[in-house]
């Protein structure tokens, strides 16, 4: 079973609709003891960073996320659900993200020319190949919708990146901690692949 998250931000049904086509259980949740005994953990969303972090430390949800990935579950952020897993974010100054990783949330620079939000399908690049990117040939097109992106500290758990003016550091992975910048659900069959690639890690954890 995959718990996902309910922390009241957007596209969290979207998430749910494609574990269930893969055929998994899915529950939307945020009941600590469902999301601790889960198979693996995603946390998606839509939305701005600090609204997101209130919402999360309102529902008690900081440190069940934390116990999470304490105890080896298999967790996985989507959009702002990466952010969220990372130290700070520009968008938020002053509010803290989960700290899982070390790293911050940067806005794109508006001097790169670029229609920000950036909406639409980038391709991927493989510096260190992931788990879930295994069966996905580098060059593949995924869905992004994001005004800020992440500057991770430590480049060796950055799994893809992708090019927007500058490098977006677009999938990241260490140990049991999985994220995506872009949207899997939203991604075609390549998104679907990622997704099965994660539960695939699920049954093996």
């Amino acid at each position: 079973m995959i718990a996902i998250i309910d922390y009241d931000a957007g596209n969290i049904k979207s998430v749910e609709k494609a574990i269930l086509f893969l055929g998994e259980e899915a529950v939307l949740t945020r009941d600590p003891e469902v999301i601790l005994s889960a198979d693996g953990v995603i946390l998606p969303g839509v939305g701005a960073f600090g609204d997101a972090m209130d919402k999360l430390h309102a529902y008690k949800l900081v440190e069940v996320i934390k116990e999470v990935v304490a105890k080896q579950i298999p967790f996985l952020g989507i959009c702002l659900g990466l952010q969220l897993m990372f130290e700070c974010s520009e968008e938020s100054p002053g509010v803290e993200g989960l700290h899982i990783l070390d790293g911050k949330i940067v806005r794109f620079p508006a001097e790169i020319g670029l229609k920000i939000p950036q909406i639409g399908w980038n391709d991927l690049r493989y510096p260190h190949q992931g788990t879930l990117f295994e069966g996905i040939s580098e060059k593949s097109f995924v869905y992004f919708v994001h005004s800020y992106y992440l500057q991770a500290a430590d480049e060796s758990i950055v799994t893809a990146t992708t090019k927007y003016g500058v490098t977006v550091h677009a999938s990241v992975e260490k140990g049991n901690v999985f994220g995506c910048q872009f949207h899997p659900e939203k991604s075609s069959g390549t998104g679907l692949k990622i997704l099965q690639n994660f539960i695939a890690v699920t049954k093996k954890a």
